[in-house]
């Protein structure tokens, strides 16, 4: 029985493939080329830096029978042999088991129809990111998201001063009422997203948000099939402090601005208790491009979100198309200037 071990590109994560005319490895979706020895020390450097080093797992496609190794987040891919789709199911048992998950609703042609559109009105961009061997690599990749929820009970005091100004013969009057305001209440806090993937761009997994979760569904293997997933390995933790800190901000700033009609406002005193506080664990839809910048040495990166068509990314520019447009405009405003200060 053959066993297949994949290299997995520094750049995007995407499996390296030996490229036999070019005798080195090649990722076919950002299209970052490495050396047999480049591709092995990024390989060791990878797995380094695992907080929780462990042997590769092998599955058995139920296709064609042939052992893959992949690494320790995959939780669905495709065979490499027989490109079926295959789900690693005790990749996400345990602990990693998902409590929800948001199916698809935008295909891969829905997709491919979406960059089209969102590339058209983008100017400068190379042609290598928008060819069509380059739109056909859009993925669809289920990301694992952290969700937050909780109770915020606060309460706020504040001196808040009403002016009235009127003016009688040659005297201007001022009157100040100054008033003692308390504002308190409660607030639902349902939810809240964090991308809880390491290798994945926070910028481009939190641009896409929000989703619309009263569609979230019970978790069950069989969303994943014919897609890519990915399972966590951030844990609350690495959130708690800061979305708390969110929470309560956001909630002083809404018992705040609940104080109106005032010429000023001095907040004396404000408080906002947590409570209820749960994590939850859901896989959620991403449709994700890469484009390596050879010139650059750059990475940049395309998310749309997989229920809601939302768009984010990270563009490369074509300096050649700039100087392009430099030049259509320059020479012209030039040769105007140069006769009017002639006739001048």
């Amino acid at each position: 029985m053959s066993v297949t071990i994949t290299y997995r590109c520094p750049n995007c994560g995407g499996p390296l493939k030996f490229d036999p005319k070019n005798q080195n490895y090649a990722c076919e979706y950002c299209l970052s080329k490495f050396s047999q020895e480049e591709a092995q020390d990024e390989q060791s450097k990878a797995r380094a830096k695992e907080e929780k080093p462990g042997e590769p797992v092998l599955y058995i496609c139920s296709s064609c029978g042939a052992e893959i190794v992949t690494d320790e987040t995959t939780a669905a891919t495709f065979c490499y042999y027989c490109h079926n789709p295959v789900i690693l199911s005790g990749r996400l048992s345990g602990e990693y088991h998902p409590d929800y998950v948001i199916p698809f609703s935008i295909d891969k042609m829905g997709a491919e129809d979406i960059f089209k559109s969102w590339i058209e009105k983008k100017k400068f961009i190379p042609k290598a990111f928008y060819e069509e061997d380059q739109i056909e690599k859009i993925s669809g990749v289920y990301f694992p998201y952290l969700l937050y929820s909780c109770k915020a009970e606060g309460d706020l005091t504040a001196n808040a001063d009403r002016l009235r100004i009127w003016v009688s013969g040659n005297y201007r009057y001022t009157e100040t009422q100054t008033y003692e305001i308390r504002r308190e209440g409660t607030m639902e806090v349902r939810l809240i997203p964090r991308n809880a993937l390491k290798k994945a761009s926070r910028e481009l997994a939190e641009g896409i948000l929000p989703y619309e979760t009263g569609r979230l569904k019970p978790f069950s293997m069989g969303y994943l099939s014919g897609f890519v997933a990915e399972r966590r390995d951030m844990e609350e933790r690495d959130f708690s402090e800061e979305m708390k800190s969110e929470v309560r901000s956001f909630a002083e700033d809404s018992l705040r601005n609940s104080i109106q009609s005032y010429d000023t406002v001095r907040v004396q005193n404000r408080n906002v208790e947590l409570t209820d506080e749960t994590w939850e664990y859901a896989l959620l839809p991403v449709w994700a491009l890469t484009y390596h910048d050879e010139a650059k040495n750059k990475m940049y990166y395309f998310t749309i979100n997989g229920q809601t068509g939302k768009v984010c990314g990270r563009l490369p520019v074509d300096k050649g198309k700039l100087m392009l447009l430099f030049t259509a405009v320059f020479f012209p405003v030039l040769f105007v200037m140069l006769i009017v200060g002639y006739f001048l």
